[in-house]
């Protein structure tokens, strides 16, 4: 291991508390989003559709650089070269691998089509049922990247085990993201805008995570940690911002139908919420059977069970636009991912006694 990977592992660690002010408020801060987006939205309505409308090749311009802002910050934190340090682990990143691309896309996919389609459908708009079930396997298909260091540290997870796995899977969603959202959604009789999914890929992962590299780097080779941690600080507040904006955004082109169908979204979180225990259950069943040391299995559950919500935000978007119920379901994916992860946190620390004993 080199010494920034150490540094990293170490600087996670020890980040304690482990959720600043903006984390553990999350929920609160997304639903005055929600109040403030509708609010505007009514009051501004063609300032938002000027917004809506700034696109070029299929993108929208002010949600890119928003996109932009939310994704490089978290993407600077990723050492690739902690990769190498994947055999040491390899049980419990089989276990995290297995479940995050064979199993959560798919149990997501199978839990739209079973909640969305069927069970809530009178419910729910009818033209946008399809849309919905989009969202939800888009939210499911990219597995967290930022959050999760946060949730290892609330559970005392392994720093080297965690840095590794976001290293992994953050180069598998380049190559395994759009194939697994293609697979699903034309399985959901959804038409797939090939060009626009590539260009998705593209433009908020692939480049993102190579620009994110080579500016890490340029800051290692130039100042070391200090200058990485530096920089991590100012953007930090820019992130955050660019999330806030991204969601009042939506929720101002969103606002006619929130206000037509405030149950939406509510009835939107209950295949999420299913899904998060689901994924989270079966990775920490899975490491115990494994023999799977708990500092391991602990964050290998919550990796397992989160959500790259910003991806699925921005791909939601540029596939589907603004005023789509595939941008609306991942947004409530960002309303319920703190509350539902913090429950998890509580469930594997409470249950650490059964684990061991298993050894």
């Amino acid at each position: 291991m080199n010494d920034a990977t150490m540094s990293d592992a170490t600087m996670q660690a020890g980040a304690r508390p482990a959720m600043g002010l903006f984390e553990r408020y999350l929920t609160l801060w997304v639903a005055l989003c929600i109040i403030v987006g509708v609010a505007l939205g009514q009051i501004a309505p063609a300032a938002f559709r000027a917004i809506g409308a700034a696109t070029v090749a299929e993108v929208n311009l002010p949600v890119a650089a928003l996109v932009w802002l939310m994704i490089v910050p978290m993407l600077l934190k990723i050492d690739l070269s902690a990769l190498g340090q994947v055999r040491e682990h390899w049980r419990g990143i089989a276990v995290t691998v297995g479940v995050n691309w064979l199993v959560k896309p798919f149990s997501m996919a199978l839990l739209g089509w079973i909640f969305i389609a069927h069970l809530f459908r009178p419910l729910l708009p009818a033209d946008q049922i399809d849309a919905y079930i989009a969202g939800l396997i888009l939210l499911a298909a990219a597995p967290c990247t930022a959050m999760v260091f946060v949730w290892s540290n609330l559970v005392d997870g392994e720093p080297h085990f965690t840095l590794s796995q976001v290293a992994l899977n953050d180069s598998i969603m380049i190559i395994a993201f759009a194939p697994i959202v293609a697979l699903l959604l034309g399985l959901s009789s959804i038409v797939v805008p090939w060009n626009t999914l590539l260009l998705s890929v593209a433009l908020y992962i692939l480049a993102p995570v190579v620009a994110a590299q080579a500016w890490r780097r340029a800051l290692l080779a130039r100042g070391g940690q200090a200058a990485l941690h530096a920089v991590l600080r100012t953007l930090g507040p820019l992130s955050l911002a660019a999330l806030l904006a991204t969601l009042v955004l939506l929720f101002g082109l969103q606002g006619e139908q929130i206000l037509r169908q405030p149950l939406v979204i509510a009835l939107i979180a209950v295949p999420i919420l299913i899904q998060v225990y689901f994924n989270a259950g079966l990775a920490y069943w899975l490491n115990r059977r494994f023999g799977v040391a708990w500092c391991v299995a602990g964050p290998s559950a919550l990796i397992g069970a989160s959500n790259f919500f910003e991806l699925a935000v921005a791909t939601a978007i540029a596939l589907f636009g603004f005023q789509s119920g595939a941008a609306l379901a991942t947004v409530v994916g960002v309303l319920v991912e703190v509350p539902v992860m913090l429950s998890v946190v509580r469930i594997v620390r409470a249950t650490r006694g059964w684990y061991e004993r298993a050894a």
